[in-house]
């Protein structure tokens, strides 16, 4: 909330230093006004000395906890022009202090205006269905999966679900940044936190509202929110040599004039409020930034990496591919005892306790052939080469070919079209045949590595536990220069650790990827589908599916480190433009006082301009808007891809 918004009790409330200095001030005035100069200055000081006393002890408190406090030039500036009878100026350093306080507040809650909008409107009530038809009010914590729930129109869908009834179109801009309505029928999921259109809807929870897409937000945002940036850090350490610097140049203007008010005007002029102020505005402006992006990062740290990667690496499927195969092709083994129906049916019913994205598109091939899948009485799988199970009266082995070629006998390496994948499947010991799928190059990811190279990132790796063929494939359909296939989670880590470019970003989803984004400089998890393991390794979480957003975060990341100097380089070249000035006579202790509060104005000012979008932004929301208008002259609808 901004300051217009609050009533004057709040504001006292709120900011109780900064309205007793203005009273103290109007007070003063009104006893110079009236003759009484001596006691306007007497009462000036000794509010002046109190606040100057009171900032001391906060300052020794900070030096015990490892923090130099730069607060010494403020303090020192009000002794001093208290000692030379500048006592006008000295109220005005003290409001100075006050008022960058208040101001630092005032530009913390527009830097995190988006972070607080989502936690904000985060769903709070959910209508459950009880005896038929008719409805409670219960609150969303209480929302347990299987439950039927009613949505109003114009109401947020409480938690993740499936719609129940015929159809339904909501507003999902808010968490894919879509600004179309998507359109949903039967059966189709629903993300908690998207907006109900027109007309009521039935829905069945399948997660709590701690578990659901939304929940998952807030709960980044809320980690991200209380992070402290390493720019933050590095302005801190400006304090010791801005301060060398301001008290040798105060105290040699002093010695040279042989004036002690030149010391003083010096020190007025010279109080740090960009280093205080600017970095952390900056880096509060551009998490903020993200978070309307859909991308969550949860340390402010990260940012400051961010503008400093040298190599990008990504996974494979569901990453650079659109991580939905499909399967293309069932080939029996020679001589085989099962026809393909019966072979597809035996794989997906292994499948059914793995983990792996392929696992899931052969259960839905299977399904949608109409097989009915076999229950396991014993399963186990191995992270990213297969799984092996007892279903029904068969064992049965599923995975790549080194893994399942350890546990079958007669194996055969399948020839595959290119961008193709072989799943190979084994049945009571010997080799029974091969699934073919197929996953296409996401439609974004050459426009993404493009964008990584205009931001001047030209390192870029694939990392995958699949074939070199298929790798090899999908990185020259990408532009991507270096491919390491054939990994396990142990040699993916070994691989990022070894990189020579550093810092390195990895790209990645899915249980598996996990350790790989941990161990990275900075991990980037595409959060869209739900990968929990991977989004709570990962450094930044992309809460939409869309892969181009990982070059938006380097950008966003790049501009706030670049704003963030900046300011704090601007704040320090007007301070001492400022004090040289002073130095030699040129500005009186009040007016020098007074050009101090523009500094800090103009560097608030600046460090919020990481809010806004940068060019590669621009040019983006210029592209997808020309993309929609295409796309509603042809008749076609953005929610139906």
């Amino acid at each position: 909330m901004t300051a217009k918004l609050l009533h004057p009790s709040q504001l006292v409330v709120r900011f109780p230093w900064v309205a007793a200095t203005l009273l103290v001030i109007l007070c003063v005035a009104a006893l110079a006004v009236v003759g009484q100069s001596v006691a306007a200055q007497v009462a000036a000081s000794i509010y002046a000395l109190a606040v100057a006393l009171y900032r001391t002890w906060s300052m020794v408190r900070g030096l015990l906890h490892g923090r130099w406090g730069i607060d010494l030039l403020a303090v020192t500036a009000i002794c001093a022009t208290i000692a030379v009878g500048e006592y006008v100026a000295s109220l005005i350093v003290v409001l100075m202090l006050t008022g960058g306080e208040a101001l630092d507040q005032f530009a913390q809650g527009r830097a995190t205006k988006e972070l607080r909008a989502l936690i904000d409107r985060s769903p709070s009530i959910a209508h459950r269905e009880r005896m038929g038809s008719h409805l409670e009010d219960i609150s969303v914590d209480a929302v347990c999966p299987g439950d039927v729930l009613m949505v109003r129109p114009a109401e947020l869908v409480p938690v993740d679900g499936t719609l129940l009834s015929d159809g339904g179109t909501f507003d999902e801009s808010a968490l894919t940044g879509e600004s179309m309505p998507a359109e949903r029928s039967t059966g189709e999921l629903l993300l908690s936190g998207s907006i109900n259109g027109s007309d009521a809807i039935r829905m069945k929870a399948t997660a709590t509202a701690q578990d659901s897409h939304y929940g998952h937000i807030v709960a980044l945002v809320q980690e991200a929110s209380a992070s402290r940036a390493p720019m933050v850090r590095l302005a801190d350490k400006y304090a010791l040599p801005f301060t060398a610097v301001a008290l040798v140049l105060a105290g040699v203007a002093w010695f040279i004039s042989q004036d002690a008010g030149r010391f003083a005007q010096v020190l007025v002029v010279a109080t740090p409020c960009p280093l205080l102020i600017a970095a952390p505005v900056a880096f509060l402006a551009g998490t903020s930034r993200a978070a309307r992006s859909g991308i969550v990062i949860k340390n402010a740290g990260t940012l400051e990496q961010l503008s400093r990667i040298g190599t990008v690496v990504f996974d494979k499927t569901g990453t650079l591919t659109q991580g939905k195969p499909t399967l293309t092709e069932v080939r029996v083994a020679a001589g085989g005892e099962f026809s393909a129906e019966r072979l597809l049916q035996l794989a997906a019913s292994a499948e059914q306790y793995s983990t792996h994205v392929l696992a899931a598109s052969v259960i839905a091939a299977a399904e949608a052939r109409g097989l009915v899948l076999v229950p396991a009485t014993r399963a186990s799988e191995h992270a990213t080469n297969g799984v092996k199970a007892t279903c029904g009266a068969h064992q049965v082995v599923v995975g790549k070919l080194a893994y399942v070629g350890l546990l079958v006998s007669e194996i055969e390496r399948a020839s595959l079209p290119s961008g193709h994948l072989g799943i190979y499947v084994g049945v009571d010991g010997r080799f029974a045949g091969t699934l073919i799928m197929s996953d296409p190059l996401r439609e974004n990811a050459r426009n993404t590595l493009a964008a990584f190279r205009r931001l001047g990132i030209s390192e870029t790796v694939l990392l995958t536990g699949d074939t070199a063929s298929t790798a090899e494939h999908i990185a020259a359909e990408a532009g991507i220069g270096n491919v390491i296939a054939e990994c396990l989670p142990a040699d993916k880590v070994a691989a990022v650790a070894a990189m020579p470019v550093r810092l390195v970003m990895m790209v990645g989803d899915g249980v598996n990827d996990a350790p790989v984004l941990a161990a990275a400089d900075v991990g980037i998890a595409m959060g869209a589908k739900g990968a929990t393991a991977a989004s709570e390794s990962a450094d930044i979480v992309i809460m939409v599916d869309d892969l181009s957003r990982s070059a938006t975060a380097v950008e966003i990341g790049q501009r706030t480190s670049r704003i963030a100097r900046t300011s704090i380089w601007v704040g320090i070249t007007l301070s001492l433009t400022l004090m040289v000035a002073a130095a030699f006579g040129l500005i009186p202790a009040v007016a020098g006082a007074l050009l101090q509060e523009l500094v800090d104005l103009a560097t608030i000012l600046n460090a919020l301009r990481a809010l806004g979008p940068g060019r590669s932004d621009r040019r983006a929301a210029a592209l997808q808007g020309a993309q929609q208008r295409t796309q509603y002259r042809s008749g076609s609808s953005p929610s139906s891809k």
